[in-house]
C-alpha cells in the first residue's frame, strides 16, 4: 500500500474524529514514514528536518497577528463593524418589518461582497495573503451575528477568493503560481510549447467550476439563518478603547506601509520575506508613533500573536509532514503507477491525475508545494497520451490547486477559521474544512477533468 495513502487517510480520520489538527498531521506522517520504510527514527528524524523548513512561516503570522490586534485596538475595525450596526438598527427603528428585513438583506450582501473583494485583493492587487482575515472578520462577528448569517457561508467565500485568484489572476500570488512554478516547471519537464500557452485561458474552465460551487454555498447550501451566541472576543473586549481619530489615522498609515513594503519587495525580487518584513514595518509604526496605548502594546501584541500562533504552529507540523512523504519516495511511486494503469486511455488517466493531485495537495496543504512534485510526471504522460499545451497547463494546474480547498494544514482554510473561530464557535474541521472541501473539491475535479478533455 503507498505510505502517501495511508498517511493521509490516517491523518483526514483523525482530524474529522476531532483529533487536534497537529496531532492528527504527526500521527499521519509517522504512519506514513513506517509504511515508508523510513523505520521510527527516520520517520522522526525527517518530520524534524521539515518543521525546520517552517520556521520562518511561524514567525510571519505570530508577527502578522500581532499588528492585526495593533490595528483593531486602534478602532479601524470596529468602526466599520458599528457603522454596519447601526445602520441596521436605525432602519429597524425607522422601517415597518418589511423594510427591516430588505435593510438587513442589503447589509448582508454588502458584508459577504466585501470580505469576498478583500480576499481576492489579497492575492494579487495586496499581495497579503491571509493576514487581513484577523484584523477584519473578528469585529464583524457581532455584525454577523446579528444578521445571523452561517458562518460557513463566509468560510466558502473567503476560501473562494483565496484559491481562485491565485490560479486564474496572473499578479501577485497569481504570477507566482501561474508563471514561476506552473508554466516554468512544465517546461522543464518536457514542453517548451507552454511557453505559447495562455495560463489564463487554460485555468478559466476550472475557475468557472470554483465559482459554481461558492454560488451553491451561498444560495443553496447555507443561505438559511444560522444563530450563535453573542460571546466577547477576550477577556478585554470591555475594555476596548475609545475610537480616536490619531489611532485610526497612524493605522492607516501603518497599513499602507506594510503592503507598500510587501509591493516593493516583491516587485524588486528581494530574497528577504515580504511578509515578515511588511509586519515589521506595521508593528513599528504602530508602536513609535503611539497607534497603540504603551501601557497596554505588551499584552495588546502577545495576545495577537497567540490568536495565529496555532496556525503558524500547524503550518510548521505541515511542513514535517510534507518532508516525511517526501522521503517515503511514495509521492513519486504513487504519481507513476496511477499514470501508468490507465496509460492510453485519455479520459481515465485525467481523472486519475487530477485525484492523486488531491491526496498529495490534502497531505501536504499547498498547491505551490505540489506542483513540482507531479510535473515532471504528468508533462511526460500528457504528452504520451496526446494532450494538447493548453489541456496540460489545465490538467496539471488543476491536479496542484487540487487540495488546497479542504485540507486541514491549508492556510485556506485555516485563515478563515483564524478570523471566524475568535469566539469558540467554529469548528476548524466541520465548519471550515469539509464545507470548502465538499463545495470546492468536487465541482474542480468536473470542470478540471471537462477542461483536460476540451481544450
Amino acid at each position: 500500500m503507498n505510505a502517501v495513502i495511508i498517511a493521509v487517510v490516517v491523518m483526514l480520520g483523525l482530524a474529522v474524529a476531532r483529533v487536534h489538527v497537529v496531532l492528527a498531521l504527526l500521527i499521519g506522517a509517522i504512519v506514513g514514514g513506517l509504511v515508508g520504510g523510513l523505520g521510527i527514527g527516520g520517520a522522526f528524524a525527517a518530520f524534524q528536518d521539515g518543521i525546520g523548513n517552517g520556521a520562518s512561516i511561524a514567525l510571519n503570522y505570530a508577527l502578522l497577528g500581532a499588528f492585526a490586534l495593533a490595528v483593531a485596538n486602534a478602532g479601524l475595525p470596529r468602526l466599520l463593524a458599528e457603522s454596519i450596526i447601526n445602520r441596521i438598527d436605525t432602519d429597524n427603528a425607522e422601517n415597518n418589518e418589511q423594510t427591516k428585513e430588505k435593510a438587513v438583506a442589503v447589509a448582508k450582501w454588502l458584508t459577504v461582497a466585501g470580505l469576498l473583494l478583500m480576499a481576492v485583493m489579497s492575492q494579487n492587487l495586496v499581495p497579503v495573503h491571509i493576514a487581513f482575515i484577523p484584523l477584519i472578520v473578528p469585529p464583524l462577528l457581532s455584525v454577523l451575528n446579528k444578521m445571523q448569517v452561517d458562518r460557513r457561508l463566509i468560510t466558502c467565500v473567503l476560501t473562494f477568493g483565496l484559491v481562485t485568484t491565485y490560479f486564474f489572476i496572473p499578479v501577485g500570488f497569481g504570477n507566482i503560481y501561474m508563471n514561476d512554478i506552473l508554466r516554468s516547471n512544465i517546461v522543464d519537464a518536457g514542453m517548451p510549447e507552454a511557453n505559447n500557452v495562455s495560463v489564463m485561458q487554460a485555468m478559466a474552465i476550472p475557475a468557472l467550476g470554483m465559482l459554481i460551487g461558492v454560488l451553491f454555498a451561498i444560495f443553496v447550501s447555507y443561505r438559511k439563518k444560522r444563530t450563535y451566541q453573542e460571546i466577547p472576543i477576550s477577556k478585554d473586549a470591555a475594555k476596548a478603547v475609545e475610537i480616536s481619530r490619531y489611532r485610526i489615522t497612524i493605522s492607516i498609515i501603518a497599513l499602507i506601509a506594510t503592503f507598500g513594503v510587501q509591493i516593493v519587495l516583491q516587485y524588486l525580487d528581494s530574497d528577504a520575506d515580504s511578509l515578515l518584513a511588511g509586519a515589521l514595518v506595521g508593528l513599528v509604526i504602530m508602536l513609535a508613533f503611539r497607534g497603540v496605548d504603551w501601557k497596554q502594546s505588551d499584552d495588546i501584541y502577545t495576545e495577537g500573536m497567540r490568536m495565529m500562533a496555532l496556525i503558524g504552529f500547524i503550518m510548521i507540523t505541515a511542513q514535517g509532514f510534507a518532508s516525511v512523504m517526501a522521503a517515503t519516495g511514495h509521492v513519486e511511486t504513487l504519481v507513476e503507477s496511477t499514470a501508468a494503469a490507465f496509460d492510453g486511455n485519455r479520459a481515465l488517466a485525467s481523472l486519475a491525475m487530477l485525484l492523486v493531485g488531491l491526496i498529495v495537495t490534502m497531505g501536504i496543504g499547498s498547491s505551490f508545494s505540489t506542483l513540482p512534485i507531479i510535473s515532471t510526471i504528468y508533462v511526460p504522460l500528457c504528452i504520451s497520451l496526446g494532450f494538447s499545451p493548453l489541456a496540460t497547463v489545465a490538467l496539471v494546474g488543476t491536479a496542484g490547486a487540487l487540495g488546497d480547498a479542504g485540507s486541514p494544514a491549508s492556510d485556506s482554510t485555516l485563515g478563515p477559521t483564524s478570523g471566524l473561530n475568535v469566539d469558540g464557535q467554529h469548528d476548524h474541521i466541520r465548519d471550515s474544512v469539509i464545507p470548502t472541501f465538499l463545495h470546492f473539491n468536487i465541482p474542480l475535479i468536473a470542470f478540471g477533468w471537462a477542461a483536460t478533455m476540451l481544450l
